[in-house]
């Protein structure tokens, strides 16, 4: 029996993405707006950070940009597909950016580090900026993960983040959970409400948590198409409850005719399917560390009461 049908089995999602890193930046088109955007809210920051973590690198693209606007800073990029991280260093090559960063863990010569977001291989309060584009969804325990970005970050460190919200392929879910579709089977990953997020944020220590969201609609001739586009930058289902084997033809024929009812006017008209995705942004500070005692306690100070 299956305790959590929407734990993400690790192994195949990273497989999926080490699959798809010749093919990813070519379909990662909302990725690279949600990037632009993320980079834009940047300008209103004051922030020099002396190592910047881009955690959930993919091809890079977040790392080099990054290195562009920060060019004194050490940025480190970290992916738990290595194919992802060859890819990143290929582009650094072709770029001239292959720079002697010093892996924070070993002291070694690196800026590549192939480790999981939940269980960061990175000491304590040693980065400036934690920028995560759309990778946390991957995370099997978001509280861990924030914990771990707390950890790294130096005192009046940021963290800035994007991820998928609830309304995220709803058109798919809704689609795959019909009865002539879905068998029962979870078909897309489960994705954390905002607020919850928020709330997360407080819990692994963060002060001033700021979050939004956007919407974007991107449209599709025909469920192939959406089918393919999520193929190619690696976004498989890996729940544990997804179906095993080969759906067969007569599932592709059953989701096709249950997708339809979210077409944007009529197919002889050219009428399109839209896929939906909610990007959850976010921005949050690590606050000053409170003084302590020799023996570890934290003092605590009192007001004088007005009389």
């Amino acid at each position: 029996m299956i305790d959590d049908i929407y734990h993400i089995d690790k192994k195949r999602a990273r497989a999926s993405f080490g699959r798809a890193a010749d093919t990813y930046d070519a379909a990662a088109i909302l990725q690279k707006q949600v990037r632009e955007e993320m980079l834009n809210r940047l300008d209103l920051v004051k922030l020099n950070p002396a190592v910047i973590l881009d955690a959930g690198c993919g091809t890079g693209a977040a790392s080099h940009a990054l290195q562009k606007r920060f060019a004194k800073s050490q940025v480190v990029s970290l992916d738990f597909a290595l194919p992802m991280l060859q890819k990143t260093r290929k582009i650094r090559n072709d770029v001239g950016m292959l720079g002697q960063i010093k892996n924070l863990l070993s002291g070694t010569k690196q800026s590549l580090i192939c480790a999981d977001i939940e269980s960061l291989p990175i000491a304590n309060a040693s980065v400036g900026l934690v920028w995560s584009n759309l990778a946390i969804q991957w995370c099997n325990d978001l509280d861990l993960a924030l914990q771990e970005f707390h950890r790294v970050l130096q005192p009046e460190g940021l963290l800035m983040f994007s991820t998928f919200g609830p309304d995220t392929l709803k058109e798919l879910r809704i689609a795959t959970q019909s009865k002539n579709a879905g068998d029962g089977f979870t078909s897309v990953s489960r994705f954390i409400d905002m607020h919850d997020i928020g709330d997360a944020l407080v819990r692994a220590g963060f002060s001033a948590p700021v979050l939004d969201i956007e919407r974007f609609t991107l449209t599709y001739d025909d469920v192939k198409s959406v089918m393919r586009d999520l193929k190619s930058i690696g976004a498989h289902n890996a729940t544990d409850g997804r179906a095993r084997g080969l759906l067969g033809r007569g599932f592709l024929k059953n989701l096709e005719a249950a997708y339809e009812q979210f077409r944007i006017g009529t197919k002889s008209d050219g009428g399109k399917l839209p896929a939906t995705f909610e990007v959850v942004y976010g921005h949050a500070w690590r606050g000053k560390d409170k003084p302590k005692f020799d023996d570890g306690v934290s003092p605590v100070t009192f007001k004088p009461r007005s009389i």
